[in-house]
């Protein structure tokens, strides 16, 4: 038996915050108590934040790891072992590690290339190993707009534990990147492309789209069922493409790009998750609805990191802030990505739960991680 007591603590319980201790014990919550004693052999809190640990959905961190530059590649072993150790330091105790599947090999600049199969099974024998921190599951981001997704999907099945499978559309003036501007903007800084070769690139993907979306789109969605997998749709725009996601049967909505997307998303039962890195700038770094917006309005379900990993605990801080409801907010990326992914053992300090839990110290309107521990285990 291993135990480790947690006390003087304001533990952020799912309706309210109150001071008490917890007893984590062989991996899960075993005791929850009242008061600000300390008693012989628990560590004190000293008053801190004792909440879930954070729940990701949807980060592009490995990515940026295993290519820290364009077209520089770094070894996948080390770089999952980085991203894991990275984002256990900023209190994420679950994530799913978003991989691409569905690639253009047919074109001369603007070629990507398969990677999540073989990537994916190195996540899988780290883990399996026992060389990761923090619980990692795997989560497809099926690129509609693509040549190879089909062939790629079916290089997954069951076993792997696909947790989510999203449907992503990048075709030029839709969703994301409706203004072409912001897109010409986008892909010519991150591909260097002359305007005759934007132009060529803009022509190429929307002709790709027309050919094989809809079969994609209709293969990602068979290919989710198949794994068992919670389906998410993915910059949803319009009031139409959130009753097409509707009718997939997508969960949750990455991102919409609109109030009206988000209003649509609320009517049909699809929770809301929008970028933490939306909400601290004040706004879309691609123009599109701001996450305070939505969550004035009373329409933000769910934060994900998206890319800056330590943005989850500085949004949910913030949002506890602007809505004065600390734990209402602390549901956005704990007990609410827990449901929307499926997963009932975690996102919330109630007993028998998963002892994933994080302290966190407010300066201010920041704050900062102090302790995370998985499954009872201290891993920061």
């Amino acid at each position: 038996m291993t135990e480790t007591i947690l006390a003087n603590a304001t533990l952020v319980l799912g309706a309210e915050m109150r001071t008490g201790a917890l007893v984590l014990r062989d991996g899960v919550i075993a005791e929850i108590g009242d008061g600000g004693g300390v008693p012989a052999g628990a560590e004190d809190m000293g008053g801190d934040l004792l909440m879930p640990g954070l729940i990701e959905l949807h980060t592009d961190n490995l990515e940026r790891h295993i290519e820290p530059r364009p077209k520089v590649a770094w070894p996948h072993a080390a770089a999952i072992i980085a991203h894991d150790a990275e984002l256990a330091s900023v209190g994420i105790t679950t994530v799913f590690d978003a991989l691409r599947v569905g690639s253009v090999v047919s074109k001369s600049k603007s070629n990507y290339g398969e990677y999540a199969r073989a990537l994916a099974n190195e996540i899988i024998a780290l883990r399996e190993a026992g060389a990761l921190r923090i619980n990692h599951l795997l989560h497809l981001r099926a690129e509609v707009c693509s040549e190879t997704l089909i062939a790629e999907l079916g290089k997954f099945g069951p076993e792997d534990g696909v947790g989510i499978v999203s449907l992503m559309d990048h075709t030029p003036g839709q969703r994301q990147f409706r203004d072409m501007t912001q897109l010409k903007n986008y892909v010519c800084g991150k591909h260097g492309f002359s305007e005759a070769e934007f132009v060529e690139h803009v022509e190429g993907q929307k002709a790709l789209s027309a050919l094989m979306g809809a079969a994609h789109e209709a293969a990602a969605v068979a290919a989710a069922r198949r794994y068992g997998a919670v389906l998410a749709s993915h910059d949803d725009t319009t009031e139409g493409h959130v009753a097409q996601s509707a009718r997939h049967g997508a969960q949750f909505a990455e991102f919409p790009t609109t109030a009206e997307a988000a209003r649509a998303c609320r009517a049909h039962g699809i929770a809301v998750m929008m970028g933490a890195p939306n909400l601290i700038r004040g706004g879309s770094h691609s123009g599109n609805v701001a996450a305070q917006a939505l969550a004035e309005e009373g329409l933000l379900d769910i934060l994900s990191s998206d890319y800056v990993p330590s943005s989850l605990l500085s949004a949910a801080l913030m949002l506890g802030d602007l809505w004065g409801d600390m734990a209402r907010a602390v549901a956005t990326v704990t007990h609410a990505p827990a449901r929307a992914a499926g997963l009932t053992d975690r996102g919330e300090i109630a007993i028998g739960k998963r002892a994933d839990v994080i302290r966190v110290h407010r300066f201010g309107e920041a704050g900062m991680l102090r302790g995370t521990w998985v499954a009872g285990r201290r891993v920061g």
